[in-house]
């Protein structure tokens, strides 16, 4: 994997089964203590979905609803993206969504107001990264459709940028794997920009070419 490799004491890998597939991932995520975003999260958000799906997304982290509710893309990112992709030819439910860090990090501006969220370090991510390479182990997907910049820096290193490659089809090694992806922005962009009908259509267009190349 490009990237540089997690920090002695300050990665998941401890934590990561060697067999079970994902229910096991999943149980185990749950007491994941490889870094310090676990401390102030509600609870771990794993991956869900189809486990033997073609295409996995791999977005950036959880938000505040999915740390309320423990599943991924549960709030209003999570639902502009399933439209999107339904919209590409993709069937959302026929797909496996995860993250890069699998705890919500964020900020109070005041005790009791609003959390708001807070970017991951690529040293946060990278120590996430045993069970993102424990997932695509197990799901084996054909794709994998990269949401945004902080989930490509993780797949494919610190000098990703997301605006260069978008709606290109990328081969890489990953975790030892090769691994085919679609770059695309992360759907909560869509939702800050000041012309969200384009930022929709671009994502839209982003995930076409992600449901050409699965064929």
């Amino acid at each position: 994997m490009a990237g540089k490799a997690p920090e002695e004491g300050f990665t998941a890998e401890p934590f990561v089964p060697e067999r079970g597939g994902l229910p096991a991932l999943r149980r185990a995520a749950a007491d994941c203590r490889g870094c310090p975003l676990h401390r102030d999260a509600t609870q771990t958000v794993f991956g869900a979905g189809d486990a033997h799906a073609r295409v996995m997304l791999v977005g950036e982290q959880p938000g505040d609803q999915e740390d309320r509710q423990g599943k991924p893309f549960v709030g209003p990112a999570g639902r502009l993206l399933d439209r999107a992709l339904a919209e590409a030819g993709i069937d959302p439910g026929q797909a496996y969504v995860t993250n890069a860090v699998k705890h919500f990090k964020f900020t109070r501006a005041e005790p009791r107001k609003r959390r708001i969220h807070k970017a991951p370090t690529l040293r946060e991510a990278t120590a996430c990264g045993p069970w993102l390479a424990a997932e695509l182990a197990v799901v084996e997907p054909e794709l994998i459709v990269v949401l945004g910049a902080t989930a490509g820096k993780a797949l494919l290193g610190s000098s990703f940028r997301v605006t260069r490659v978008r709606g290109t089809v990328l081969e890489e090694e990953i975790y030892g794997r090769r691994e085919r992806l679609v770059p695309t922005v992360h759907p909560s962009s869509v939702l800050r920009a000041d012309d969200r009908e384009a930022a929709y259509d671009g994502l839209l267009s982003d995930l076409k070419v992600a449901a050409r190349a699965l064929g």
